[in-house]
């Protein structure tokens, strides 16, 4: 007997649980009548979005997500539903799974293993479930699993014995970079010692700073993938089954890891702008790599129309710089200001006078800069209503090399998690597609131009040495000791360490932004900012 199940791969908004309804509907529909599909499956949690955080503990919006689960029941003949929402039973509330099918709950299943690492924390909001669930649809036995579940061992197994043929899992996985490689090879070493094919579906779209990349698959009884869905692209897609075995499908390739962690940036820009209602984006254009790469990312994510950018030159500002914004932006089609922020600084700098004199210049000046050109690109965002993206990469992040309400004024991100090193590979990456940043961008020295001949490594060791230091104590909670016997020299891991410890106050306050790496700041490292830790003496 065949079954086709489709895989809705799909992008729904947190927290609005009318539209996402009116979605599952209309997808389920068009599974029905399009695909002809017998059962379509959703990702996890899909009534409400993932993830809800303390919107799950709100009793009013609990109580609206079950009753969809009785709207969709009421509005969908024809095909097999399978989908994710927050089950509510007394006082515990439940990460489920329900199947409806004309009318009826044929099944219902609460998610077993509860995550609480990383960007993770169901356990402030579920209570696990304790038992498989197995229904019978078309004389097949399937059971079914969320997520984590098919991470943990013995959970596939468990379902397999209590009678299940094929295994339907829903998912909200998040991206970070190689991690759709790490699901697959997980899922199918799984599937393969159980000896049960499985069908994971996996949501698509950006929410804040997570990504879900989407990628969805099917694996065969003998853990080889048979079909896979693209990546970073909402889709539903069928698979069929004949007596329980998955008949091979087309296999879309997978991103290269630079190509995929650019498509996840652009993923995130286009979803924070829709899904919160802007107009647009605008952003300073400095002739620098970091702008210039945020410029590309965002007409990628929304188009030239929809993107401005402000030059805002200063005295120390190279003609070079100005020369590459300008270029950039006629490449990419955008329009383009340029406001010379000399007078307000002469403002600012002569209304302190008095209270400076007797003072050395010294970062106070420069800051007093990068403040003149945040007030100038807010009033603008404010304006035209157009979200004011930063450019700051997770390097000047990690150490505090940035101007709180300065260049950290904005709204969102979008390359707060990624490394120096890595911005300049994304650079040249999106000159593969067109060349729209200009060369001398890419390989001039960095500088924040906020002083004579200024230059990053007057301040930072060179990014080539700074970035792994960053990685191995950010990202992997290396000791000092630890990275110094890498190969280190003493002296800028301690300096590198030094900075990072004492600015997280900074990196509280800065914008959210997309997270590509395995360990962000933010929901991945959640740091006092008061401490009297220090990670190097």
């Amino acid at each position: 007997m065949t079954l086709k199940i489709a895989l809705a791969q799909t992008n729904f908004l947190v927290g609005n649980i009318a539209a996402n309804v009116d979605n599952i509907i209309k997808a389920a529909n068009y599974a029905r009548d399009e695909l002809g599909a017998d059962i379509i499956v959703f990702p996890e949690l899909t009534i409400t979005g993932y993830p809800a955080e303390d919107l799950l503990l709100r009793i009013d919006f609990i109580i609206e997500a079950n009753n969809a689960v009785y709207q969709l029941a009421d509005c969908i003949a024809g095909i097999a539903v399978v989908v994710g929402f927050p089950e509510r039973e007394g006082n515990k509330l439940y990460n489920s799974a329900v199947v409806l099918h004309q009318g009826v709950k044929l099944a219902c299943y609460r998610k077993q293993a509860l995550p609480n690492y990383g960007v993770f924390d169901e356990q402030r909001y579920f209570t696990a479930g304790d038992r498989s669930c197995v229904f019978e649809f078309n004389g097949t036995f399937i059971g079914l699993t969320i997520c984590e579940d098919v991470w943990k061992s013995g959970i596939i197994d468990a379902t397999k014995q209590a009678g299940a043929e094929l295994l339907l899992t829903i998912n909200a996985s998040p991206f970070n970079s190689g991690k759709i490689h790490q699901r697959e090879a997980i899922v199918c070493q799984q599937v393969k010692a159980a000896q049960i094919p499985l069908v994971y579906v996996n949501q698509i779209g950006g929410q804040d700073e997570l990504i879900f990349d989407g990628a969805s698959f099917v694996v065969d009884a003998q853990g080889r993938v048979v079909f896979r869905a693209e990546e970073f692209k909402e889709q539903i897609s069928v698979v069929e089954f004949d007596g329980g075995n998955p008949v091979a499908h087309d296999l879309a390739s997978l991103y290269s890891e630079i190509s995929s962690e650019y498509q996840a940036l652009v993923l995130g820009i286009k979803d924070y702008v829709r899904k919160n209602g802007f107009k647009g984006a605008i952003l300073g254009l400095s002739g620098g790599i970091d702008s210039a790469l945020v410029l590309a990312l965002a007409v990628d994510a929304l188009g030239p129309d929809k993107v401005e950018a402000v030059l805002m030159p200063s005295r120390y500002t190279q003609d070079m710089s100005n020369e590459d914004a300008v270029l950039e932006a006629k490449a990419l089609g955008v329009k383009y200001h340029i406001i010379p922020i000399e007078p307000a600084v002469n403002a600012f700098t002569g209304m302190l006078a008095e209270a400076f004199a007797g003072t050395a210049k010294d970062t106070t000046e420069e800051n007093i800069q990068a403040r003149c050109r945040g007030v100038i690109l807010m009033a603008l965002s404010n304006k035209q209503g157009k979200l004011l993206l930063t450019t700051g990469n997770k390097s000047e992040m990690s150490v505090g090399y940035a101007t709180l309400y300065g260049d950290m004024a904005g709204g969102f991100a979008p390359i707060k998690d990624v490394p120096k090193l890595l911005v300049y590979q994304l650079a040249n990456y999106r000159n593969t597609l067109s060349a729209v940043i200009p060369e001398r961008v890419i390989t001039r020295p960095p500088s924040a131009e906020l002083a004579r001949d200024q230059i990053d490594e007057d301040s930072l060791p060179p990014y080539d040495v700074l970035d792994p230091i960053l990685e191995r104590y950010v990202e992997l909670d290396q000791s000092a000791e630890e990275i110094i016997a890498a190969g280190f020299r003493r002296e800028d891991v301690a300096r590198a360490i030094s900075l990072v410890d004492r600015n997280e106050y900074k990196r509280r306050q800065s914008p959210p932004g997309v997270r590509i790496t395995s360990r962000a700041f933010g929901r991945d490292r959640r740091y006092p900012i008061t401490s009297g830790y220090r990670g190097i003496s």
